[in-house]
């Protein structure tokens, strides 16, 4: 079997838990890697966190056999790397995308995909015309638990969405990442950017735009003055459905970290939360599904693994797995709840 030669570019929490995906997926070979900190150029992960899963980073990754690069422009430039994998910080995806794409690879790069919604874009049309594929990290679209409910309300079982509510709450993330960058709101976006995100994609993925958005917010909390901290958003189907999401990283560091939901259906109801992943019939009746994926334990194995075996057949991921277009939407919602924020008031859509 062929592997699919990989260069990472950013090793961060991203790239290093991606690193070590590949590294035990037989599909994948990482030949490269790219970061400007010359101790993760020699395996010292020390410094890197992350608000969510992770592994022991005291020790340090065995590098041998894999080229390395300060710069991530020389890693795409590299004639042995097929895949280029972005992990830098999202105020630096397009111009590491737009270049890999032009020079014919296939590109997989982390969410937020681009730091305005007119980047996204941009990013989006480049790949259409591109020779490689192109897929977007929204990992949450592969996680077990979300692929799940995803599928049985797309059958029609559960019949109608009555209500929706989406939390994604982390604990304070100041002081991670390279020269603190999560921190600068005109980098990262702050935590309605680059966390609530996943949530707002999702709902874009599960029940297509609505028609107008309200949000309220936190600013300056953990990040600067500008930075959205912690936030709580509606949105309106025109349908009557209930469709909220609320997220941030304004809880102190040693809050755990949540990502749950509950969306009540005719039918059924789906609830993810510390206790599990459960759906309640009408009649009382509640099943614990059972999920185990052959991909591994998270959405991150399960995106990679899809890429890889997408790659490997010769075809192009599903834009409806790994959707480009459907994320310029997605940042197109948080611009939106931006602007409610701001002016505190309803922005149609």
């Amino acid at each position: 079997m062929k592997k699919i030669r990989v260069g990472i570019i950013g090793f961060g929490f991203m790239g290093t838990t991606h690193y070590q995906i590949y590294h035990g997926n037989p599909q994948a070979k990482v030949v490269a890697m790219a970061d400007v900190d010359p101790r993760k150029r020699q395996g010292d992960i020390r410094a890197v966190i992350g608000n969510i899963g992770g592994g022991d980073n005291s020790q340090p990754l065995d590098l041998s056999g894999i080229k390395t690069y300060a710069d991530g422009m020389e890693l795409i430039a590299d004639p042995n790397v097929d895949l280029v994998d972005v992990c830098v910080p999202v105020f630096l995806h397009k111009q590491y995308a737009l270049a890999a794409l032009a020079a014919g690879k296939h590109v997989l790069c982390e969410k937020p995909l681009a730091r305005t919604s007119a980047d996204a874009a941009e990013i989006a049309a480049a790949a259409r015309q591109a020779k490689g594929s192109f897929m977007v990290g929204m990992c949450i679209r592969f996680w077990p638990e979300y692929q799940h409910t995803y599928a049985v309300i797309q059958s029609g079982q559960a019949g109608k969405v009555r209500s929706a509510t989406f939390k994604r709450l982390s604990p304070d993330i100041d002081g991670n990442g390279w020269q603190n960058w999560f921190m600068n709101s005109q980098l990262s976006g702050g935590a309605i950017f680059d966390l609530h995100l996943h949530d707002v994609d999702f709902i874009r993925y599960l029940l297509g735009m609505p028609r107008r958005v309200t949000a309220f917010g936190v600013k300056g909390v953990r990040s600067d003055k500008n930075g959205i901290d912690h936030v709580m958003a509606r949105y309106d189907y025109g349908d009557g459905s209930l469709v909220t999401a609320e997220g941030g990283w304004d809880a102190g560091k040693g809050t755990p970290f949540e990502m749950s939901f509950q969306i009540v259906c005719e039918h059924l109801t789906f609830r993810l939360s510390e206790t599990g992943y459960k759906i309640i019939h009408a009649d009382g009746r509640v099943e614990t599904p059972q999920l185990a994926p052959d991909a591994g334990p998270t959405g991150w194995h399960a995106e990679i693994a899809y890429l890889l075996e997408c790659l490997a057949a010769g075809t192009r991921p599903n834009r409806y797995m790994t959707p480009a277009e459907d994320v310029v939407d997605a940042i197109r919602l948080v611009e939106a709840e931006t602007k409610s924020i701001d002016t505190n008031a309803t922005i149609q859509l």
